[in-house]
Formats: structure tokens, C-alpha cells, sequence
């Protein structure tokens, strides 16, 4: 079977014109995630292909940036214009003809190009106006979440935290949340986030004039380096935030060294009230869960392990029973059980008592719990104290220490009836 051949394509050929030309060249640049490649594969090579999947022009790359440093200097977009692909042995190659790169030995380049399919070189553009990057075009199509939700979410913060609240929670969003430009949340909320900072300066330095510096910013960022790398192992330089101006240290004995900055001196001052036998009124308020019951623990040891008195008292059994040597402070203090009816109550204790002696001898009584108790209650205890100890003081020039947490109590409503608080 003869094929025709006319006489124009006949002359063409003769004359030895290119029949077909593509310029310039193009060159498909694969994208896909860490094994996430494309893979053909027969039943007999489907093991073998799933153990060890072929190269793609993305994973030879990478193989190629890290042994070659002129490689390093490229975007992925570039390397065809420096660079062959092979598609049997599914390696880039330094090309060998080209035009020489200035101050690269044996690199050539040309006019190649990478095209990544599933991006248009017009996709950086946003109603006929050219965007500096691709993610700006994404972000004013509204094609990438931004990052309005962190910053409500960091205002709200701001109206009723703390400094340290803020920071907590804006290094859990750096750390875990990973937005899409952190650096311009720091800028909008770093003078919030470093006032507690300024405070203690302007303590230390005795300027309440002293304004935000960037000595102060940079204080934030190493707080806020500590929090991120005992969060998540990451430093800010990892997390897209300007790194703080510091030798790079371990965050954890930044914490040790923390817990050993205490005014011993007002610790020391507190202790020696309670052996001095003066008197005094202490009220341990913290939220439930957070060590109240260790704290008084450790008070009632401290003071027995001196052959001194302490009396543990609570509002409930059950929080008596938490204590050592606790008891309801009804069954201590003999309170009277009809304290809403009696105008200046007393505890029913007598002088000659054995709970007389201890009252008068204690060195500290502790009720906790006390928050659940009526005030008529603490009224009679002070009555019976100042009778007791012939001291006029309050609560008898005793020592006392109150322990409870108001935020469990329900709100005082006037005029309210059982229904409304049923309904709370």
C-alpha cells in the first residue's frame, strides 16, 4: 500500500524544513502529597510498585536539591529551564547546551518552561489586577481560609484576659491551628499581649511614663517561644513569627527558675504571723480543682509537726474528711442548728469544755469550705472566741484561715423564690 506524497510536502522534505516544531518547550511538573503520586501497575508488579513507587518530577526534586546546590537556589517552576527530565530513569539532568549561567560552572539555561497543570500562569491575577503572590489571589477569591476567625477570636480575648492569658492562647493558635499570616496577628495584638510586661518594667525602673519598646515586644516573643515549644516542639522562626532576640535555651529551666522567684521575705513575714500568736484573718480564694485542700494540708502539717494546735474544720463532711484531723464545723464548734432564727448566735461551748481548751490554745483554726456556711455562723464563732480567750479582737485575737471558692455559689437574688433558683 504506496502513500502520495505532493509535491509542496515533497520540496519541504528536499530542503530538510522541520515538518513538526513545539517551542518553547513545556515541561508537566507533577504535584501531589507525600505518597500521594500516581502509580500504573500490572497484578504481577502491584507489590513491587506499592513498595517502591516511582519517581515523579516533584519527589526527584527534592532528591535533587539535596545533592545539588545550584539546585537549591530554584523554585520547583524553574528546573526544566536548567534541567532535562528523564523519563526512564526519572531523574533531572543538568542540560549540556544552552546559554552558561554567570558563576555556575557547567549550567546552562533555556527558554523551557514548568507548567503545573492545575495552575494557570493568569491564576495570580484577581479581576484583571496582578497580585504579588498566588495565595493573595486565593485569598481575595475567598478560596483559603484566612485568618478573620483568630483575630475575633484574639479581640474577644483581649476585652476580659489577661496578658498572659492572651499569649497562652495566641501561642495555641500558632501552634496548632497553623494561620495562614501569624505575623500580622502579632502586629495587631503584641501591644496586648505585653502590658503585663510593661507593668513589671515600669515597677522596676519606678517610670510610669515608660512606654512599649522593643525591648519589651521582644520579652512577649520569648514568652511566647517558651509556651510554643512546651506545646508543640516548635520555635517561632518555625511557626512564621520573628524569632526573639536571645540565645537559643531549653524553655523548661526558664520555668525552673520561675518557681524560685518568690519574695521569701513576705513568705517569711507569713509565717512569722502564725508563731507570733497575734491574731490575724487569711482567705485562701481559688477556683475548684486548683490545690486548696493540698495548701491546707500542708499548713496543718507544718504546724503540728511543731506540737502547736491546729484545728481543721469544714462546712461539709465531706470536705472534712479531706483534711487530717478534719471535722464538720457544726460537730467542732457546737454551732446552733436554727442560726437563721437567732440574732447574735453562739457556739455551745462552755469554759470548762475540752473544745475551751483547744480554742484558747489553738495556734490556727481553718475552716474550709466556709463560702457554704451561713455568716451568722462565722458571727458566733467570733463571739465565742472573744468570750474564751478574754481578748476583744476579732475572733479572739486567734488565728484564722478561710478557704473556699465563691464562683460555685449561686448568685444573691432579691425577692427571688425557690423556682428561680431551681431554674438556674
Amino acid at each position: 500500500m504506496g502513500r502520495y506524497v505532493s509535491s509542496n510536502e515533497a520540496i519541504w522534505k528536499i530542503f530538510s524544513f522541520s515538518i513538526h516544531e513545539r517551542h518553547p518547550t513545556v515541561v508537566h511538573l507533577a504535584v501531589h502529597l507525600e505518597n500521594g503520586q500516581r502509580v500504573y501497575f500490572t497484578a504481577e508488579n502491584a507489590a513491587q510498585r506499592a513498595e517502591r513507587p516511582p519517581a515523579t518530577t516533584l519527589t526527584s526534586f527534592f532528591e535533587t536539591c539535596a545533592g545539588d546546590p545550584f539546585a537549591k537556589t530554584l523554585l520547583y517552576s524553574k528546573m526544566p529551564k536548567y534541567y532535562t527530565w528523564n523519563a526512564s530513569s526519572k531523574r533531572f539532568q543538568r542540560r549540556k547546551q544552552g546559554q552558561p549561567v554567570p558563576g555556575y560552572e557547567n549550567i546552562y539555561s533555556t527558554d523551557a518552561l514548568g507548567r503545573i497543570y492545575t495552575v494557570h500562569p493568569n491564576n495570580d491575577q484577581f479581576n484583571g489586577e496582578l497580585c504579588a503572590t498566588y495565595r493573595e489571589a486565593c485569598q481575595r477569591l475567598h478560596l483559603l481560609e484566612d485568618d478573620v476567625h483568630w483575630a475575633h477570636t484574639l479581640a474577644d480575648a483581649v476585652i476580659s484576659s489577661t496578658s498572659h492569658q492572651i499569649r497562652t492562647l495566641f501561642a495555641n493558635i500558632i501552634s496548632t491551628c497553623f494561620p495562614s499570616s501569624p505575623y500580622n496577628l502579632w502586629n495587631k495584638y503584641k501591644d496586648n499581649m505585653a502590658e503585663d510586661i510593661l507593668h513589671r518594667v515600669r515597677s522596676i525602673t519606678a517610670n510610669p511614663e515608660l512606654e512599649l519598646i522593643s525591648e519589651i515586644h521582644n520579652e512577649v516573643l520569648i514568652s511566647l517561644e517558651d509556651l510554643c515549644a512546651m506545646m508543640s516542639g516548635k520555635m517561632l522562626n518555625e511557626l512564621g513569627m520573628p524569632a526573639p532576640n536571645r540565645p537559643m535555651h531549653d524553655a523548661f529551666n526558664r520555668e525552673f527558675e520561675r518557681e524560685r522567684q518568690y519574695d521569701t521575705t513576705a513568705l517569711s513575714e507569713s509565717v512569722q504571723t502564725v508563731n507570733d500568736g497575734n491574731g490575724g484573718i487569711f482567705f485562701i480564694d481559688a477556683p475548684g480543682g486548683t490545690g486548696k485542700a493540698f495548701l491546707i494540708s500542708l499548713i496543718l502539717n507544718t504546724i503540728r509537726a511543731q506540737s502547736q494546735i491546729a484545728l481543721a474544720v469544714a462546712s461539709s463532711g465531706i470536705a472534712a474528711t479531706l483534711l487530717e484531723g478534719g471535722r464538720t464545723a457544726h460537730s467542732a464548734l457546737k454551732l446552733p442548728l436554727n442560726l437563721k432564727t437567732i440574732e447574735e448566735p453562739t457556739c455551745n461551748i462552755t469554759k470548762t469544755s475540752a473544745m475551751a481548751k483547744v480554742l484558747q490554745n489553738c495556734k490556727i483554726i481553718i475552716w474550709d469550705e466556709c463560702t457554704m456556711a451561713h455568716k451568722r455562723a462565722l458571727e458566733a464563732l467570733d463571739r465565742t472566741l472573744r468570750d474564751l480567750r478574754s481578748n476583744q479582737i476579732i475572733f479572739g485575737g486567734a488565728m484564722i484561715v478561710l478557704a473556699g471558692d465563691f464562683r460555685q455559689m449561686l448568685p444573691v437574688i432579691p425577692r427571688s423564690t425557690h423556682q428561680i433558683y431551681g431554674d438556674m
